[in-house]
């Protein structure tokens, strides 16, 4: 079995910082993508970073570009979401996202249970 958990959510003021952090478990060979996505409430889920751990190309949204940073640590299958100059219209639930190829070679689309991210004065 393997399972994604999120973590590093929590309620900041405008202007400061999060890091949230995507930790991998159970039978995996490799994590060739991963992406972080957020809902706000009343809205849809979108895309708000994505990495390509093969290549090393890394994609953001629009209005985060400059602001948040994803990585990933191979070594600890764990993938982070540096989130810098946050401000209210960042806050969401956010969720982790892996392509992970398993023991049997088998490629899955896991999910995080997410973690909530609260930007307010």
């Amino acid at each position: 079995q393997v399972q994604l958990v999120e973590s590093g959510g929590g309620s900041v003021q405008p202007g400061e910082s999060l890091r949230l952090s995507c930790a991998a478990s159970g039978s995996i060979v490799s994590i060739p993508a991963m992406g972080w996505y957020r809902q706000a409430p009343g809205k849809q889920r979108e895309l708000v970073a994505s990495i390509t751990i093969t290549s090393g190309v890394t994609n953001y949204a629009d209005d985060v570009k400059g602001r948040f940073t994803i990585s990933k640590d191979n070594a600890k299958n764990t993938g982070y979401l540096q989130m810098n100059s946050l401000k209210p219209e960042d806050t969401a639930v956010y969720s982790c996202q892996a392509r992970i190829m398993t023991a049997t070679r088998r490629f899955l689309e896991v999910w995080g249970q997410g973690t909530l991210v609260t930007v307010s004065s």
